[in-house]
């Protein structure tokens, strides 16, 4: 079982970003932490959670790194006898608020793995973006953590936005190599509605061969390419949960929950959310579905398909796609040799 817990606060709003956060409800940060401690208290009896049995847990955001360590302490007081004790424990943190005491807090509390949303080193690409940090910020934030002991660090980077070059790209992931990450996500720019750029969207520019061309680059390197944008010496366990279909608790405004066939949806505003975290929404979904998610995913990643999930047509079509070269296969299961084409594949299984 997995758990996620999500902090809807941020310093600023990335002009990219359609994930549930705030710029300007940091007085309600404490109320926030106890109604995530109540609802989070409520699904491990949901999800029937034993001793050991959270082998991952993942802090995510917004910005987790603008909540102080010891607001954060109750939670992690309730979730420690759950806790596997070789669990994975990440934050998300950003370079200007993860500071080295905030480090500190959150490795007492017991995270073992980082993840920085740094996005560039290159000061014009942060600035336009929005982001609230500077490319020596990034560096000094990685070299704090790494110097305190954490066990794995992470970073992420995004690619095609407008003006950037193989040159710049080159760039970032030269930096990012040098310093001790043992994991690295790269993100095709998005345009979301009701982001920032969903008003200019040519900020992001169509050049396909940037994303052969940035997984090359970090290949080359020695991180192994498991996901379609996550590369790693380590490879997240958190991640590799969600791709397998394993269930996992949402606490939090804006969190999923998923638990056999139904999905659990808190409310998204932060009010509304600590006014009764309890308030929860349910989708259940059929077995179709469900092997529909498990497909696209499955290509998506290292996960592979199960062959037997597979009805007869989509069984004749994946040995199709075998004699094609674009899958290979086990015993029992297939899998995609290159992730750029999953959806393609995955349309193309699924009829």
């Amino acid at each position: 079982m997995l758990a996620y817990l999500h902090i809807p606060y941020c310093d600023s709003k990335c002009h990219y970003c359609s994930f549930n956060s705030y710029v300007d409800k940091f007085d309600t940060r404490a109320a926030y932490m106890q109604a995530l401690v109540k609802q989070l208290s409520f699904e491990l009896e949901r999800f029937g959670a034993q001793k050991g049995s959270i082998e991952t847990l993942f802090i995510g955001g917004g910005t987790p790194s603008t909540v102080a360590p010891e607001l954060y302490a109750p939670l992690f007081e309730l979730l420690a006898p759950y806790l596997a004790d070789n669990a994975e424990i990440t934050t998300e943190a950003n370079p200007n608020s993860a500071t080295k005491s905030w480090l500190e807090g959150m490795k007492t509390l017991g995270v073992n793995r980082v993840s920085f949303g740094v996005q560039s080193f290159d000061a014009a690409k942060l600035k336009a973006l929005n982001r609230a940090h500077t490319p020596d910020q990034a560096k000094e934030a990685l070299l704090a953590a790494h110097a305190l002991g954490f066990e794995h660090l992470s970073l992420d980077l995004i690619y095609n936005y407008r003006g950037d070059t193989q040159t710049l790209l080159a760039k970032d992931i030269e930096t990012a190599f040098s310093l001790p990450i043992d994991h690295l996500s790269a993100y095709e720019l998005t345009i979301e509605g009701g982001t920032k750029f969903a008003a200019t969207p040519q900020v992001r520019q169509e050049n396909d061969s940037l994303a052969f061309f940035v997984a090359k680059q970090i290949k080359t390197r020695g991180f192994t390419h498991y996901e379609i944008s996550n590369f790693g010496m380590y490879q997240s366990r958190h991640n590799l949960g969600y791709w397998e279909l394993q269930d996992y608790i949402g606490a939090g405004a804006g969190a999923v929950g998923f638990f056999k066939d139904t999905r659990f949806y808190p409310r998204n505003g932060i009010e509304a959310y600590i006014a009764d975290p309890l308030k929860i929404e349910e989708e259940h979904l059929t077995q179709n579905e469900l092997l529909t998610e498990a497909i696209f995913l499955g290509l998506r990643s290292r996960i592979g398909i199960d062959k037997t999930m597979l009805p007869q047509a989509y069984l004749e079509r994946a040995h199709t796609l075998v004699s094609e070269k674009k899958l290979t296969e086990t015993a029992e299961r297939f899998y995609n040799p290159d992730f750029f084409i999953a959806d393609a594949l995955a349309l193309y299984l699924l009829g």
